[in-house]
């Protein structure tokens, strides 16, 4: 078994989503922000202070194979991803805007459609955009606009703190990508109202003060992404492979390479743990205490009797903006 957990941690280490990261340190060092006290940058979401509250900014881009092989789930990716990284800051989503470039008003049809069926499934207004049905090529971007009143972030994980992992498991896999969808397939009222109902438990959860920190399980994967979240927070973690939630026939290196339509981690005090999760059970959502919060800023991995280092912050830096 450790073989088996050193060659799965590099594997992962090196899959290509999980080094892509790393570009975010140079685009930080080319803009330069002007403040890191007011705009924190490695989060889901751009949290702008706004009255008693934050507006919260984000955007997402596609790759454009993806956009050509699957156009149409490729629009309704631009709602679904954005409205997850909303969740993911404790905040609700107000509006999208798109940017499309098509070579052909058919291809361009597709995706807004996938697009317009998204933000009414999560309801979310699409209020502009910029559109070229002339390209030479399909790309999509979309940007949403949401608002919080208490923020959920990447900085705010303590030594000391639970880490928890709560995933929709009721869901497919979209070959060959690495896309678990538990939502496209809700399309329609009933299927809309138990998405946003399952959606909101993100922005109760930090009003009600049962946790500050969080993230949403991004194509980094699972620990790619709680690599993020302790490197921004300045922590390390553990986390035990054995209790994640996953689908009975995931092999265990796919789903942690996975991106699901719903999947979140957050951090607690233990004490704050189980009300957590039993607010994510009483939706159906599979929760779990994965690991620990601990003063290293290695990421450590148990796999039935064996652990492994995933990844020293200390040593090798991921996106750069450890406090």
């Amino acid at each position: 078994m450790a073989h088996e957990l050193a060659t799965l941690l590099r594997t992962l280490r090196n899959g290509h989503a999980l080094v892509g990261k790393q570009d975010i340190a140079e685009t930080a060092a080319i803009l330069k922000p002007a403040s890191h006290d007011v705009i924190r940058l490695g989060d889901d979401c751009a949290a702008i202070p706004d009255g008693d509250g934050y507006l919260l900014l984000a955007s997402e881009g596609f790759q454009d194979s993806f956009v050509r092989s699957m156009p149409w789930f490729a629009g309704y990716c631009g709602v679904m991803v954005n409205v997850s990284d909303i969740a993911a800051m404790g905040g609700r989503p107000v509006a999208v805007v798109d940017a499309l470039w098509s070579d052909t008003s058919e291809a361009a049809a597709s995706i807004l459609t996938g697009l317009h069926e998204g933000a009414c499934t999560y309801g979310v207004p699409v209020v502009g955009g910029h559109t070229n049905m002339r390209s030479t090529h399909n790309s999509l971007s979309v940007a949403i606009l949401g608002r919080a009143r208490h923020l959920l972030t990447s900085f705010d994980a303590q030594p000391g703190e639970v880490l928890i992992a709560a995933i929709d498991l009721r869901g497919r896999w979209h070959d060959p990508h690495p896309f678990w969808d538990a939502s496209s397939a809700l399309c329609g009222t009933e299927g809309a109202a138990r998405l946003r109902g399952d959606i909101e438990l993100l922005p109760t959860i930090a009003e009600d003060g049962l946790s500050r920190a969080a993230k949403d399980i991004s194509m980094a994967g699972l620990l790619g992404t709680a690599l993020m979240l302790a490197e921004c927070s300045g922590v390390g973690m553990t986390i035990r492979l054995d209790d994640v939630p996953r689908p009975d026939d995931a092999p265990m290196e796919r789903w942690l390479s996975a991106f699901p339509s719903y999947g979140y981690l957050l951090t607690a005090r233990p004490k704050d743990a189980e009300a957590i999760m039993a607010r994510f059970r009483g939706r159906d959502i599979a929760a779990s205490v994965i690991g620990r919060c601990e003063n290293t800023q290695r990421l450590d991995v148990t796999w039935a009797d064996e652990k492994e280092t995933f990844w020293d912050l200390a040593r090798t830096p991921l996106m750069g903006f450890a406090p």
